[in-house]
């Protein structure tokens, strides 16, 4: 269903070493970075970018909205937020931990960007 997600950002360095160490922590490659300086990190066929905002305004969170991002395992998930908040990222929500609901049992871990950007590595168990 999706081509790729695009957040936007006012320092692309900080928000380099952020998504760096993120992706790292699960297999990811670092950024590459488009003639535009967007920042674009590629895996499994999708993209996720980075970029200033085009308007020139100040890139800023959208209230109520999450990124997901698939997890292999619990641990996975526990490393990927953990690199996050080592790399300057924000815990958010309950800690990471098995969530009951009517997607069945899911492992949740959110943080917030540099930029406030919310996020969440999900493994689905069983």
């Amino acid at each position: 269903m999706f081509s790729h997600v695009m957040v936007g950002s006012n320092d692309l360095d900080v928000s380099r070493a952020f998504y760096d160490a993120l992706f790292g922590s699960v297999g990811g490659k670092p950024a590459m970075q488009d003639d535009k300086g967007r920042l674009i990190y590629m895996h499994d066929g999708a993209l996720f970018m980075v970029t200033k905002p085009i308007d020139g305004e100040a890139a800023c969170h959208a209230n109520g909205g999450t990124i997901g991002f698939r997890m292999a395992s619990t641990e996975q998930a526990d490393a990927w937020h953990a690199a996050g908040v080592a790399a300057g990222g924000t815990a958010c929500e309950d800690p990471p931990g098995v969530r009951e609901g009517g997607f069945g049992r899911l492992y949740l871990a959110y943080l917030r960007d540099p930029a406030g950007n919310k996020l969440c590595g999900l493994h689905r168990i069983g």
